[in-house]
C-alpha cells in the first residue's frame, strides 16, 4: 500500500510553522546566528515525527528494520549537520550571506522559506519509508545495499569535515586541503552528501507499492535537489569552490595544477589522472565550467572595482 499522505501533509505544516516562527524571531532581533540549527533542527523533528505517527496497528515502528536503519541513520546525519553548522557559525562569528537581507523583511522572509522547502524535500525518502502501512516482510537485497551506501556516506562525510576543521585549524598548510580523504576527492563532503539521498530514496522502494508508485517517484526529488545545489548553484557547493574562485590557488600554489588534475572532483579514487576527458565531463561531474579562467576571473575583478568605486 502507498504511504499516508496526511503525514506527508502534516510534515510540510510542521516545516512551515519552524521555519516561520524561526524567521519572525530572527528578524525581530535581527540576527541569522539560528538560521542553520533551525535548519538542522527541522530535519530531526520530522524524522521523528514521521516514526511516532507512521505507526500502525500490527506494524509498529521498531519491528520494521528498514524504518529503524532509515531512521536512525538519517538522524545521524542531521544531527552532524546541526553540530557542524552550529560550530561553523560561530567560528566565523556570523555568515556574511545575511548581510544585506536581514533587515529586509520580504528577502528574509524568502531565505527561510526556501530552507523549509529544501528540509521538506530532502527528507521525503524518510518520510515516505516510516508513513508506510505495508507489512514488512523483511530486508531484500535492495534495502541491505542502500543500508550500507547511506550509513557509509554519513560517516564518510563526517570523516571529511573533522579533516577539513582540523586541517583549517592547524593553519592550513599547503594552502589547499589533502590531508586524508581529500588526498582522492577535491570535495568528498559534497560526494559523501549525494550518496546520502540517493541511498536514502533508493531505500525507500521497498516501503512502497513497486515501479508505478507516484509518492515514491516525487521522492526523488531528494537527492535530484541535492546534487543540483551542490552542482549547480552559484554561492555554494562545487559551482562556489571552483571557476573564477579558484583564482587564489592558482596564483600562490604551483602544486594546485597538478592536485587537480590527479585528484577527482568527487568521487574518491586512484587514477583519476588516467581517466579520459570525455568521462570526466560526464559521468565524474568534473564539468569544464568548473575550470578557472584567469580572463574571466581578471574581469570579474574589475567589474567589482567599478562597482566599489560607483558607491565609494
Amino acid at each position: 500500500m502507498s504511504p499516508d499522505s496526511s503525514i506527508l501533509g502534516i510534515s510540510a505544516a510542521i516545516t512551515g510553522g519552524i521555519q516561520l516562527l524561526g524567521f519572525l524571531v530572527a528578524y525581530k532581533l535581527q540576527t541569522e546566528k539560528f538560521y542553520d540549527i533551525l535548519g538542522g533542527f527541522n530535519f530531526l523533528v520530522l524524522g521523528i515525527y514521521s516514526a511516532i505517527d507512521g505507526e500502525y496497528p500490527g506494524g509498529a515502528w521498531y519491528d520494521n528494520t528498514r524504518k529503524v536503519c532509515a531512521t536512525v541513520i538519517f538522524s545521524l546525519s542531521r544531527a552532524w549537520l546541526l553540530l557542524f553548522l552550529a560550530w561553523r557559525a560561530h567560528e566565523r562569528g556570523g555568515d556574511a550571506r545575511f548581510d544585506e537581507v536581514k533587515d529586509k523583511f520580504g528577502m528574509f522572509l524568502l531565505y527561510w522559506f526556501v530552507q523549509g522547502i529544501w528540509v521538506f524535500c530532502i527528507s521525503l525518502p524518510i518520510i515516505f519509508i516510516n508513513a508506510s502501512d505495508k507489512a514488512f516482510d523483511g530486508l531484500s537485497v535492495l534495502d541491505y545495499i542502500c543500508i550500507v551506501a547511506f550509513a557509509f556516506a554519513v560517516v564518510f562525510e563526517i570523516v571529511a569535515d573533522v579533516q577539513k576543521a582540523v586541517w583549517v585549524k592547524a593553519g592550513r598548510q599547503g594552502g589547499f586541503c589533502q590531508v586524508g580523504v581529500w588526498k582522492y576527492s577535491r570535495h568528498p563532503n559534497y560526494f559523501a552528501e549525494m550518496l546520502q539521498w540517493w541511498a536514502a530514496w533508493g531505500l525507500s522502494f521497498g516501503s512502497g507499492s513497486g515501479w508505478g508508485d507516484a509518492q515514491w517517484w516525487v521522492s526523488i526529488l531528494s537527492p535530484v535537489i541535492t546534487m543540483n545545489i551542490l552542482l549547480n548553484t552559484a554561492g555554494t557547493g562545487v559551482a562556489n569552490a571552483n571557476g573564477k574562485n579558484l583564482k587564489r590557488y592558482y596564483d600562490h600554489y604551483p602544486d594546485y595544477a597538478r592536485y587537480r588534475k590527479e585528484t577527482s572532483i568527487l568521487i574518491p579514487m586512484i587514477g583519476y589522472k588516467y581517466v579520459p576527458m570525455f568521462l570526466k565531463r560526464t559521468i565524474f561531474f568534473d564539468f569544464a565550467r568548473y575550470e578557472y579562467r584567469p580572463e574571466e576571473a581578471s574581469s570579474s575583478m574589475n567589474e567589482a572595482k567599478k562597482n566599489n568605486d560607483a558607491t565609494s
